[in-house]
């Protein structure tokens, strides 16, 4: 069976999107940093039928990371699809507020930890000639937001590295794309405040590992 990585996991997108891929026969590795949050997802998966296993690791920790995913590999075979979205939480900083300091957060967390995933899962995917990498930024990838400088710079060069492996990748049989989501990720949310379900963004995912070939996808309310 084939398996899907998908760092970053939560009860909301993670969720959903291990969810539309256990339904079409993937096998779902799960990496955060908290355990409890783990089991408390493998154990959802598992009343769907899914098959599932939690990994910790902090997104920020190379050496964690690319553990989790060895042992990822080692319990259920070659990771045909990495999907990347750590979250945690909104940096709020104004442009002219960006620091060393304030920026490194975002750089280890979002663009280090990437570049890290893929370098743990990439080697595999060429030797077979098969695999898809997703990585999950927002809307400020693209249009900056003036609040949210930080995180906007990390995301902005994740999402030109992931152009970068798409542009030079596609070739040897390894799809690469971007979804920038650029709403709120919520079932419910106050009036006026633009949002989707993550069961149905968690779609777009699945669209776009089997169509294979739009880089860059927005999704706006």
């Amino acid at each position: 069976m084939p398996t899907i990585a998908i760092v970053g996991a939560g009860p909301g997108l993670g969720l959903s999107i291990a969810k539309v891929f256990g339904s079409h026969g993937f096998e779902v590795a799960l990496i955060s940093r908290s355990k409890d949050n783990l089991d408390t997802l493998v154990a959802e998966l598992a009343n769907l039928g899914v098959n599932a296993a939690g990994f910790p690791a902090d997104v920020a920790d190379p050496a964690q990371l690319t553990a989790a995913l060895a042992a990822a590999a080692g319990r259920f075979g070659r990771i045909e699809v990495l999907e990347f979205s750590p979250h945690a939480g909104l940096a709020m900083t104004a442009p002219q507020e960006v620091s060393v300091d304030s920026l490194r957060p975002q750089i280890d967390g979002l663009l280090y930890g990437a570049v890290t995933a893929v370098q743990a899962v990439l080697p595999a995917m060429l030797a077979a000639g098969s695999g898809t990498l997703l990585f999950t930024t927002g809307g400020g990838a693209i249009t900056p937001y003036p609040m949210l400088a930080s995180t906007n710079i990390a995301q902005a060069g994740l999402r030109n590295w992931a152009i970068n492996l798409h542009n030079t990748l596609t070739d040897q049989g390894v799809y690469t794309a971007t979804v920038a989501i650029n709403v709120m990720i919520a079932d419910h949310a106050p009036e006026h405040i633009a949002h989707r379900a993550p069961d149905e963004i968690a779609q777009h995912y699945w669209t776009l590992h089997i169509q294979r070939s739009q880089v860059d996808h927005l999704i706006g309310a």
